[in-house]
């Protein structure tokens, strides 16, 4: 038996409150991303898997970091158009198992494809990866119109 705490139903006397418990719940619903489903199989966009992201902006650039384990670095396509970054590629089994019977699979196969929106215009031309260890680092510099602006403004 689990307690559950008592919670009077008081939306009248508040009824934004009830709103942003419901928004609340909304979201949680749908964090399970279509793209990244947990269970291997085929979703609605189209790809058994989708690697995980980091991204992190810094005043001058955007520091990207993807894990694509078990991928060599001529398996991975990388492109930036209009102003989205794509990265594509697609993870090959490593050899068909006859047998019938697995114990456990949890490994992803398959094809995938990122499309990351970047909030800032990025200098294609200056764009640099790495590959290292099933970690793609890629360092996007923002072109010089897009970067922040420092006015001085002076008090009379």
């Amino acid at each position: 038996m689990s307690l559950v705490p008592y919670r009077k139903n008081n939306w009248l006397s508040d009824p934004l409150g009830e709103l942003e418990n419901l928004h609340r719940e909304m979201n949680r619903l749908f964090d399970f991303s279509f793209a990244n489903n947990p269970f291997g199989e085929t979703t609605l966009l189209g790809s058994q898997w989708s690697p995980t992201i980091d991204i992190h902006e810094s005043k001058d650039s955007f520091l990207v970091k993807a894990d694509l384990p078990g991928l060599a670095k001529d398996e991975i396509e990388i492109s930036v158009q209009d102003n989205n970054l794509i990265i594509k590629g697609e993870k090959k089994k490593e050899h068909e198992v006859k047998e019938e019977n697995y114990y456990k699979t949890e490994r992803f196969y398959g094809s995938f494809y990122r499309t990351i929106q970047l909030p800032a215009l990025v200098d294609d031309a200056k764009v640099e990866a790495q590959y290292k260890d099933g970690v793609l680092s890629l360092t996007l510099p923002k072109r010089e119109d897009a970067k922040p602006k420092q006015i001085k403004v002076q008090i009379k």
